[in-house]
């Protein structure tokens, strides 16, 4: 669990104290890269919620997410054809998925909790 967090703080630190630009022709290079980088943080907690977290599966995922869908936008790029969109559409419908995972099993531990401390009330 601690993973995915380390490196989102990692990252945004990174990202706010460092004067990196970003040329315009990169941006959806860079769109899917923080598509990628946030469906495999919330997967990876998704995954800890679910007790069945792999730090050798959450590196994996991550790189492999980040080739492929890079690998869909260059080849767009040379075609002619907005590609990354794919990825785009794909890596925002699988994180809007796990974020309802994670919500619906956060929702769950709480009426659990709740549900055991007014048992111990009565």
């Amino acid at each position: 669990m601690w993973l995915p967090l380390l490196g989102l703080l990692l990252g945004i630190s990174l990202g706010l104290l460092t004067d990196v630009q970003i040329p315009t022709i990169y941006e959806s290079y860079l769109s899917i890269a923080v598509l990628a980088a946030l469906d495999t943080l919330f997967g990876g907690i998704r995954a800890q919620l679910q007790q069945v977290y792999d730090d050798y599966v959450f590196v994996t995922g991550f790189f492999f997410n980040i080739a492929l869908a890079a690998g869909l936008a260059f080849l767009g790029v040379h075609l002619g054809v907005d590609l990354y969109l794919a990825a785009v559409f794909a890596f925002g419908v699988r994180l809007f998925q796990n974020i309802a995972i994670i919500r619906r099993i956060l929702l769950s531990k709480w009426n659990d909790k709740k549900a055991k401390q007014s048992e111990k009330a009565v």
